[in-house]
């Protein structure tokens, strides 16, 4: 294939098989679909100049547009002051809404944020479509206090429910599940996937957090989308992981086989055969993810009897909001237990009183 070169794109071929060819945007990092836009054809450049012309508009956005809201808000401290994943997750959200960059605000009604929000997540799913729906509320909220709105047309909209009858995402593991994917795990995934068991870590945190979190049997880090410290005594089990774990030279605490440090799109790759095996073989469910270890630590603690504010504590949260979330199934089955219980004991009572005849 000739060598094909444009002006602020990154063009590369993968290094293992299926070795395909990749195109990324430098500044923002938007990719290009080769299988759409195959390299070096007319519509490859024209997709190239499209996104170039997109980066041109949010630079210099119009007064009183989306856009310009968009830019402001992300020069204030109420943007940069956040943690880089949260921004990351804002930035997503503003480049899908780049294409109305230029609509006036005073055109916003609730809805066309309808409308928006159902695009999205007719798109991307439902989780992103509410996710766009909820920065927009945002944003607009912080523009209505500076005068750039008058009302904010997103405030009173609700998120999409979830469908009838759909699995629970990120559902908590069985414990059997828990002993089936330990004993199937190499030795280099195992210790990240401890910190995800045993100590309720994000995967992306549990990937890039450095030696020197661990010291003293401790574990001393800051979740990386809220910012918030996880400092507490280490599980035995991860204490084990650590012993176990193969040496290596990577600046982080966990490395994949080649010692060098874990992305998070290499562990999932590496995790999804694990796991589709055990599937296969009924170790495990459907519906397994590795973020529902931090659910399946939230259940354990909230069975245990621990309050919603050690268990966010526990999860490196700055609300009890999501710890409630997370524990309640386990709320609700407590609860029950012991409702049931009371509900047993005065049956019993009520059908083995002695009844005497008129």
């Amino acid at each position: 294939m000739a060598i094909v070169r444009v002006k602020g794109f990154k063009i590369w071929r993968d290094r293992k098989p299926p070795f395909k060819w990749r195109c990324q945007h430098r500044k923002t990092g938007a990719m290009v679909d080769l299988a759409k836009f195959p390299l070096g054809g007319i519509t490859f450049f024209a997709e190239c100049a499209r996104i170039v012309a997109l980066v041109d508009k949010s630079d210099n956005p119009k007064p009183g547009t989306l856009g310009q809201l968009i830019a402001r808000y992300r020069g204030s401290p109420y943007f940069t002051d956040l943690a880089a994943r949260t921004r990351d997750d804002y930035q997503k959200c503003f480049d899908y809404l780049q294409p109305i960059a230029d609509t006036m605000l005073d055109r916003f009604t609730s809805p066309l944020v309808v409308r928006i929000r159902d695009k999205a997540a007719g798109k991307h799913g439902r989780r992103f479509g509410n996710y766009v729906r909820t920065v927009m509320a945002l944003l607009f909220a912080w523009g209505v206090e500076r005068g750039y709105l008058k009302i904010n047309p997103a405030a009173k909209i609700k998120g999409i429910r979830r469908p009838r009858g759909a699995p629970d995402a990120n559902r908590p593991w069985a414990d059997s599940e828990r002993d089936a994917v330990e004993a199937a795990l190499p030795a280099h995934m195992a210790l990240p996937v401890s910190l995800m068991m045993y100590c309720g870590l994000d995967p992306q945190d549990a990937l890039k957090i450095p030696p020197t979190a661990i010291s003293g049997g401790m574990i001393d880090a800051r979740r990386g989308k809220t910012g918030e410290p996880v400092w507490y005594p280490l599980p035995a089990p991860v204490l084990a992981a650590l012993e176990a774990a193969p040496k290596h030279d990577a600046i982080t605490l966990c490395a994949n086989s080649f010692g060098r440090p874990w992305t998070v799109s290499g562990f999932r790759a590496s995790w999804r055969p694990i796991r589709q095996e055990l599937e296969k073989s009924g170790a495990v469910q459907s519906g397994l993810t590795l973020k529902g270890l931090r659910h399946t630590v939230a259940t354990i603690l909230a069975e245990m009897g621990y309050d919603e504010r050690t268990i966010a504590d526990m999860l490196g949260q700055k609300t009890i909001e999501m710890a409630r979330h997370y524990s309640k199934r386990a709320n609700k089955a407590r609860k029950m237990t012991a409702v049931v219980s009371s509900f047993d004991a005065e049956v019993n009572r009520r059908r083995t009183k002695t009844v005497k005849p008129a």
